[in-house]
């Protein structure tokens, strides 16, 4: 079983898109909670909160990795950053029997990639993505580590990294406006 999930409903067909990679691939994971983050992007939604208005393809913002035995472990990088990207977003988990895999790596636990169009088997609605997330690490399945319980090598590692993100994305404007808005003071703006 694999799972992908999108903003999109009625989707019969998954067809492949230009990835991060380059690359037109699908990306799935054979853990169902592990699609969780990808029902809202938290730069996507910060401008459309703030109506910055912005036609181009959305900068990702994914703060999250996985623990040693493959668990999936969402960081929060700012005061209260799950639930400002999570709550109220609805959303949809497609589940696919088979894939074709593509052979590229992803190098993510649990992951696969398909180059071809996939027939949809199923979907789950999910009403609200931030309580869905709560839910599933209240069962153990998912860790969530919140800002306040960050350790300050990582926050060090934080305030060295968004100036550098924000210099490098001067082609994203949309990227800049969310890193403005939650790293102000980061950034001295």
């Amino acid at each position: 079983m694999y799972y992908h999930a999108s903003s999109h409903g009625n989707i019969k067909v998954l067809e492949p898109r230009i990835s991060n990679h380059g690359i037109p691939l699908i990306y799935f994971s054979k853990k169902k909670e592990n699609v969780l983050v990808y029902l809202s992007n938290a730069v996507e939604k910060y401008c459309k909160d703030t109506k910055f208005n912005y036609d181009g393809n959305w900068m990702k913002w994914g703060p999250y990795g996985f623990t040693k035995d493959g668990k999936l472990q969402i960081q929060e990088y700012y005061p209260n950053a799950l639930e400002n990207t999570y709550r109220g977003v609805a959303g949809y988990i497609y589940r696919v029997e088979n894939i074709e895999d593509s052979g590229f790596e992803v190098q993510i636990p649990d992951a696969a990639t398909s180059s071809f169009s996939v027939v949809v088997d199923g979907v789950e609605y999910v009403t609200d993505a931030y309580e869905t997330i709560i839910e599933a690490e209240n069962k153990g399945l998912i860790e969530v580590v919140r800002y306040e319980d960050i350790s300050s090598k990582m926050k060090d590692w934080i305030v060295r990294t968004i100036p550098e993100e924000y210099k490098t994305a001067e082609n994203h404007p949309e990227y800049r406006h969310f890193l403005k808005g939650m790293f102000a003071d980061i950034l001295n703006m």
